[in-house]
């Protein structure tokens, strides 16, 4: 790729709108070559969130920017380990483990979301509630 996009802000970017918040893929092997993971940001709704799930193959990395939620991640043997989470805390999402996160604030949660191998983000676009903005109609956040 000769013209790799280095800096990515989420104006430049699609969107992924779903009933529950948005999800901006800043880098990808689509957005800028990344070959080993892919990144973006994730905005919940107050009250919204990801229902429980997984990424096959894939480990993944949530770093918490503003607002409160609670985070479960289940651990080796099943079991969810639920805990709060705010600004500042980093999440670790195991290979194919199931998790869940919901915003339990007042605000809107953002966080930034890393998937190691790339490819889980291409998933959402599945969900049937998945709306996709063009990057000249997003919203800058």
């Amino acid at each position: 790729m000769g013209n790799r996009n280095f800096f990515v802000e989420p104006k430049d970017v699609e969107t992924m709108t779903f009933d529950w918040g948005s999800f901006k893929v800043t880098c990808s092997p689509e957005v800028n070559g990344a070959s080993g993971f892919s990144a973006g940001i994730v905005e919940m709704l107050p009250g919204g969130g990801h229902d429980r799930h997984n990424h096959p193959g894939a480990e993944e990395i949530i770093y918490v920017l503003a607002g409160e939620g609670e985070q479960m991640v289940e651990d080796e043997d099943g079991n969810p380990i639920v805990s709060t989470v705010t600004a500042g805390c980093t999440i670790y999402v195991p290979e194919s483990r199931y998790h869940y996160t919901v915003n339990t604030g007042k605000d809107p949660m953002r966080v930034f979301v890393v998937y190691s191998p790339a490819g889980s983000e291409r998933e959402l676009r599945k969900l049937p509630d998945c709306r996709i903005v063009p990057a000249e109609q997003s919203p800058a956040r």
